[in-house]
């Protein structure tokens, strides 16, 4: 069955030097763009999550974020720049005594100042980090193709509904397509025949140019095409792979089959059935908008 382009995943793990959280969320977009926010000791692994990604979905904006914590019952070291400090106080001492300032230059003062202590960075390239990140991303994944495959169920579902209802009212036109020519000529040959006289000068060129304009108004054609267009809808919803873009296309020839119909049938019955064919096609359209 269809899958959704909406989801959402998250693990939790540990590795050597603390806890790791993954989160990947998706929603629609017309293409698959990745956004992924990883720790700075990570960053040269950006390219392989985003493969990971790339294998598992085709459509969707999927934002993926990797959180590393401390160590295990610690916190990360602090890391006290010296040679910064030192030159903050320098410069304070130099503005005191170019502005004849009074006060002391204390701790608080100095360690107030930007980046004189932070937290220490993450060893950079930490295999054993690299490892867990990529377990855990994988496991994400796997819940958010899980949610995506359940509501696809669902969407799949009410297509298929929609689908149904389509197929009768294209039944109904189909009952009453064989009349829709005969009476087309029928009428026009009235309607000729009030504007002629009683005796026309030539009967067979006009009853000529009468089944010509009543053929023009024959829907065979299109009702076969629909058919099919709505045959193939059906088996590819059915589809596991990424068919957004398939039954968007089918949609648009339904809709073309379906417009050609009401203006060639010229018959309120048609008329009727064709406005509630276009309703449920405008509903399967909002609704395959979320298929991936």
């Amino acid at each position: 069955m269809i899958r959704s382009m909406t989801g959402f995943g998250r693990r939790q793990g540990t590795w050597s030097g603390g806890a790791v959280i993954v989160e990947v969320r998706s929603v629609n977009h017309r293409f698959l763009e990745t956004s992924i926010r990883l720790p700075k000791p990570l960053a040269a692994h950006e390219d392989r999550i985003k493969k990971l990604i790339q294998a598992q979905c085709a459509r969707g904006r999927i934002d993926l974020s990797v959180v590393a914590q401390g160590g295990r019952g610690g916190s990360r070291p602090l890391q006290l720049d010296a040679a910064l400090a030192n030159q903050y106080h320098q410069a304070l001492r130099t503005l005191q005594r170019s502005l004849k300032l009074g006060g002391t230059i204390d701790i608080g003062l100095i360690a107030g100042f930007r980046d004189i202590i932070v937290l220490a960075e993450q060893p950079a390239d930490d295999p054993k980090l690299a490892k867990a990140v990529e377990r855990l991303v994988r496991q994400a994944l796997q819940d958010l193709l899980g949610m995506r495959k359940k509501e696809g169920a669902l969407l799949g579902k009410d297509l298929l509904g929609r689908l149904s209802t389509m197929h009768k009212f294209a039944d109904q036109i189909k009952a009453k397509a064989p009349t829709v020519a005969p009476e087309s000529f029928e009428r026009m040959k009235a309607r000729v025949g009030k504007l002629l006289d009683a005796d026309p000068p030539d009967l067979p060129r006009l009853h000529q140019e009468l089944a010509v304009y009543a053929d023009r108004s024959d829907i065979t054609e299109e009702l076969v095409r629909l058919d099919a267009h709505m045959i193939q809808f059906e088996q590819t919803v059915q589809r596991a792979d990424s068919v957004g873009k398939t039954l968007d296309f089918l949609l648009q020839e339904m809709g073309r089959e379906i417009n050609t119909i009401g203006s060639k049938a010229n018959d309120l019955t048609i008329t009727s059935s064709v406005v509630q064919m276009k309703t449920e096609l405008e509903r399967l359209r909002e609704q395959i908008q979320n298929v991936e």
